[in-house]
């Protein structure tokens, strides 16, 4: 009996360790992979991690290695669900540059850390490779404890493992730095690391502990109260230099998170396509991607009179919470200018889910889309949109003036692609269950999709939310084709390919809902 249990031990053990080395195998070569691929290219990554990514899920069902879902790999789906831990990085930056912004205060340039930039894979330098690789560890430790600190973890055999996952992913990510890069004072480097993974993790657990209080009056997700912290935390530490922590979630925490869910993702194609009304939801994610994304381009060039990526790409990825080009600008893809204009143009929408949120919380309690309130969230983001285009063309390059502009932007088409996309599939008769997942989907919109993570429009849409949103990530080969040839051509969009593409999103959302 006593050598039976130690037997089982050691197998759970073995599990463990299989489960550690199956997700870091999976996830850290496939960013690799895709910066290698497109190495020597303007385009971005994130495209080459979506079909890597969706083709290596279905390849794990279809041979019978895994159910849908993957829930023979619980790591991989501790790492999908960090979704919170990259953005809470991503908001806390966003404020630090809405307050210099603001402020009159010059804030010099950061040189303390100058990156190793020999080529360890191809395309990808040293530095870089480090910071891939902690992010890996990083997003597993804090996952990890802010699990175990909650009082969150799932039911399975690696629940009790939880301790053990937090302390090796946090040990980890202390100890990886890169001992080639020109740190100026190593000592207070590390200090800086550690203090970022406090602030992260302190800010999670307030951010749950919040959305725990308020919800007997209201269901507002944990991401909404971590992006207020997140991001007033970065407007009081404005002069803050960023460590460890904070580079390698700026740069690879995105391309990391969004690896893992789209082979979750993958693993349900075959499932999703049997789920009734789930052709609707997949028929609006792919148009409405279409639609949103280059409506809104189409509207900058046309009335903003910009062509500009500097502009376009963080634009769109504030106005549309935007995961693929979120991450393309923070990665430095679309440039130095767009990565740090984009932190704060995905900031600014979220002070708009307060609206989001709020009303979403209340339609899915009484079954329905609340209508006048709406219609009148949706109103506001239309004239919001119309304003700021009117100022973006008369900011004429300046860079102060342009920022403001793109900051109203991102704010009024955020309201618009969201609730616009509502009232359209509300009229069409969709359930809002359906609907959560047609809008979150339709905009590549990193703020739905972990909310939807979290439980927000049920279990069965927080099972499926990983595919749903995959799907439309094969829009992408034109989205980066476009900004790709864009940046090639010194930064200029394409306008007439932007019009046309806009018109065939346009079309296919009014016959797809016609049809629905």
């Amino acid at each position: 009996m006593i050598i039976a249990l130690q037997t089982m031990q050691e197998i759970a053990h073995q599990h463990l360790f299989n489960q550690f080395w199956l997700t870091l195998f999976f996830v850290i070569p496939m960013v690799l992979v895709a910066r290698a691929v497109v190495a020597g290219t303007r385009y971005s990554a994130i495209l080459i991690i979506v079909i890597f990514g969706l083709l290596m899920g279905y390849l794990l069902v279809a041979t019978g290695v895994s159910d849908p879902g993957l829930r023979d790999f619980p790591m991989l789906g501790m790492m999908a669900q960090s979704t919170i831990i990259a953005l809470a990085a991503s908001f806390f930056v966003g404020g630090q540059q809405l307050r210099r912004i603001f402020s009159t205060v010059e804030v010099p340039a950061d040189a303390s850390v100058l990156y190793a930039k020999e080529e360890v894979f191809f395309g990808t330098g040293r530095t870089h490779v480090i910071f891939i690789t902690r992010a890996f560890f990083l997003l597993l430790g804090i996952e990890g404890l802010t699990r175990v600190l909650l009082g969150t973890a799932p039911e399975t055999n690696l629940a009790r493992y939880y301790p053990l996952i937090a302390y090796m992913g946090l040990v980890i990510a202390v100890i990886l730095i890169d001992h080639k890069a020109t740190i100026t004072n190593k000592r207070a480097y590390l200090r800086k690391g550690l203090f970022e993974m406090l602030l992260l993790i302190t800010v999670l657990l307030m951010g749950a502990y919040i959305a725990m209080a308020v919800r007997p009056l209201i269901a507002l997700p944990q991401i909404f109260f971590v992006m207020l912290i997140a991001a007033g935390l970065g407007a009081v530490f404005y002069r803050w230099v960023h460590g460890p922590t904070i580079r390698c979630l700026l740069f690879a925490g995105i391309p990391v998170v969004l690896a893992a869910n789209f082979v979750i993702g993958g693993s349900r194609i075959g499932e999703a396509f049997g789920l009734s009304g789930m052709n609707a939801v997949l028929a609006y994610g792919f148009f409405g991607q279409i639609l949103w994304m280059f409506g809104g381009i189409a509207l900058l060039m046309l009335i903003g009179k910009t062509t500009s990526v500097q502009n376009l790409g963080p634009a769109m990825a504030g106005g549309l919470s935007h995961a693929g080009l979120t991450g393309a600008c923070t990665a430095g893809d679309l440039g130095e200018s767009a990565a740090k204009r984009a932190p704060i143009m995905i900031n600014i929408p979220f002070f708009g889910h307060i609206f989001v949120f709020s009303i979403l919380a209340l339609s899915i309690e009484r079954g329905g889309l609340l209508w006048t309130p709406a219609l009148i969230v949706a109103a506001v983001g239309l004239s919001l949109t119309m304003w700021s285009l009117r100022n973006l063309r008369r900011a004429c390059g300046e860079d102060r003036a342009e920022v403001k502009a793109l900051m109203q932007f991102s704010f009024g088409w955020q309201l618009c692609a969201i609730f616009g996309g509502l009232l359209l599939l509300a009229k069409a008769g969709m359930p809002i269950e359906h609907a959560l997942m047609a809008t979150s989907s339709s905009l590549s919109h990193f703020g739905l999709f972990a909310a939807i993570q979290e439980g927000i429009a049920g279990p069965a849409a927080a099972s499926m939310i990983a595919f749903v949103f995959a799907m439309p990530f094969l829009v992408h080969p034109i989205v980066f084709f476009l900004f790709g040839r864009a940046m090639e051509r010194g930064g200029k969009m394409n306008a007439k390919a932007v019009y046309s593409i806009a018109a065939i999103g346009l079309g296919g959302v009014l016959v797809g809902l016609f049809l629905f």
